[in-house]
C-alpha cells in the first residue's frame, strides 16, 4: 500500500496521535526492517550495549520482514501506536514528510555529526533544507559473472557492453546443459529497477527533463527490445516473470547462471553458501554510446513526529551511527559504507568486490523523491513483464504505461 493512498482523515488525527503514542518514560521503541538472518542478533546486541551506556533508558526493536513493513507502519501511525523511531525504504520519506509524521532532525545534528556521512548516502534523505532521516543502509549494482563458465565459453573478460554481453550469453548457451547466458529478473521488487540498467545505457532517464516519464523515451524502447531480444533467443534463463531477484540469485550461486546484476550482500552470501564458486564483479554493461548507470539505494532511519522520547531516541541514533557499530552492521549484511571513517577500513580498501560497486557510484541514479513513485514503479515493472511475456509490442506497451504514469506524476 503506498502511503500517498492512505485516508486523507490521517493528518487531521495527527494531533490525536501525538497524544495516543505510547511510550513510558526513558523508553525508546524501534522498528526494524529485517534485511537478514544477521539484522535481529545485530540489534540485540546494540540494545545491551546502549543500555549499559545509558542507565535509565530502555530499548525495545522489533523485526519486521521488508514486504510488511509499509503496511505494518502505516496502520501504526493511523493507530498511534507507531515506534520512536524506524528504518523505511528513503522513497518513502517524502510521502512522510508531506503527511506531517517525520521528525526534522536538524536540531540535533551538530557539524560534527553531520561530517561522519558520505555525502551521496545522506542527500536522498534531505528535503527543503531540512534532514528527515539517516541513511541507515546503503547499496549499488553491479554484475556478477562466472569465471568457470565464461572461460569454458571461450570468454576472456567479463562484457563491458551490453553486444558484448549478448555475445558472451550466446557462447555459454551454445555450451548445452542447464546454463544460462544472462540471470534476468521478472517480478516482485526491483523488475522496474533491472530494466532501468538497460534503459540508463541507452541513454535515458526515468523522468524526463520537464519530470515526465521517460518510459516512451527511444533508448527506453530500445532497452525493452534489448532484454526481449535475449530472452527471444534463449540467453537467459526460462521463465523470467517468474523469477525474483533472489531466485536469479540462488541460479548464481548454484553455477547456473554467466551474468546477472545485484547487490553487494550477494557476496557474502556466495562467500557462506557456495564458497567454491569462482566469481567475479565487473562494471553494468554499457551502451553504444557509452552510457551506464547503477542503481543508488539508501534506506533511512527516521524519528516520528509524535514520539514522546526524542531526546532519548536521538541518543540512540547518535550511539548507531559510531564508527564501529556501523562497520559491524554493514559488514554483516553486505552493504556500501555510509560512514566516512568506516570507508577508509582495510575491509573496504582492500576488497575487491567493495572496489567495484564503489567505482560505480559517480553513475548511480537513486529512486525519484516524489509523491507517487511506488505506483510509477508498479506500472513500469506490470509493462515490462508484458514485454518480456510477448503482450505486446514493446514500444506500444511503454508508451501506454508512460502515459500511465504522467498521470500519476502530475498529480
Amino acid at each position: 500500500m503506498a502511503i500517498s493512498k492512505w485516508k486523507t482523515g490521517l493528518l487531521a488525527g495527527l494531533s490525536v496521535l501525538a497524544l495516543a503514542a505510547q511510550a513510558n518514560a526513558g523508553e525508546v521503541r524501534v522498528t526494524v526492517a529485517e534485511y537478514s538472518a544477521k539484522t535481529g542478533p545485530y540489534f540485540q546486541e546494540v540494545e545491551k550495549a546502549f543500555e549499559a551506556a545509558n542507565p535509565g533508558v530502555d530499548v525495545k526493536f522489533e523485526v519486521v520482514p521488508w514486504d510488511v513493513l509499509l503496511q505494518k507502519l502505516t496502520t501504526d501511525i493511523t493507530a498511534g501506536t507507531n515506534a520512536d523511531l524506524s528504518i523505511i525504504g528513503t522513497r518513502w520519506l517524502i510521502d512522510f514528510v508531506q503527511q506531517g509524521v517525520a521528525e526534522p532532525l536538524d536540531g540535533y545534528i551538530t557539524p560534527d555529526f553531520k561530517g561522519r556521512f558520505i555525502d551521496t548516502f545522506l542527500s536522498p534523505s534531505i528535503m527543503d533544507g531540512k534532514t528527515y532521516g539517516l541513511p541507515i543502509a546503503a547499496s549499488a549494482r553491479a554484475m556478477y559473472y562466472n569465471k568457470e563458465l565464461l572461460e569454458k565459453a571461450g570468454v576472456a573478460n567479463p562484457p563491458a557492453t551490453w553486444a558484448e554481453l549478448k555475445d558472451a550469453a550466446a557462447k555459454i548457451k551454445a555450451l548445452g546443459g542447464e546454463n544460462y547466458g544472462f540471470g534476468l529478473q521478472g517480478k516482485e521488487i526491483e523488475t522496474d529497477v533491472y530494466y532501468y540498467y538497460a534503459m540508463w545505457s541507452q541513454g535515458s532517464e526515468i523522468l524526463d527533463k520537464d519530470g515526465t516519464s521517460g518510459l516512451d523515451s527511444p533508448g527506453a524502447i530500445e532497452a525493452a527490445k534489448l532484454y526481449k531480444s535475449l530472452i527471444d533467443e534463449g540467453l537467459t534463463q526460462p521463465g523470467v516473470t517468474s523469477y525474483a531477484r533472489e531466485d536469479v540469485q540462488n541460479l548464481f550461486k548454484q553455477g547456473k547462471v554467466g551474468m546477472m546484476i545485484t547487490a553487494p550482500f550477494l557476496s557474502n552470501q556466495i562467500k557462506e553458501e557456495a564458497p567454491k564458486l569462482k566469481y567475479g564483479v565487473a562494471a553494468i554493461p554499457a551502451g553504444p554510446t557509452g552510457a551506464r548507470g547503477t542503481y543508488g539505494v539508501t534506506d533511512s532511519i527516521v524519528m516520528f513526529s509524535n514520539s514522546k522520547n526524542k531526546d532519548e531516541a536521538w541518543k540512540l541514533l547518535d550511539f548507531l551511527f559510531q564508527t564501529d557499530w556501523r562497520a559491524k552492521f554493514t559488514q554483516g549484511e553486505g552493504f556500501l559504507p555510509v560512514n566516512k571513517e568506516e570507508a577508509k577500513m582495510d575491509y573496504y580498501v582492500n576488497n575487491a568486490d567493495l572496489a567495484a560497486f564503489t567505482a560505480l557510484l559517480p553513475d548511480a541514479r537513486f529512486a525519484p523523491i516524489i509523491p507517487g513513485w511506488e505506483e510509477v514503479a508498479q506500472i513500469t515493472s506490470d509493462a515490462i513483464q508484458k514485454v518480456y511475456l510477448g503482450e505486446g509490442d514493446p514500444e506500444a506497451l511503454l508508451k501506454e504505461a508512460a502515459a500511465k504514469a504522467d498521470g500519476i506524476l502530475k498529480k
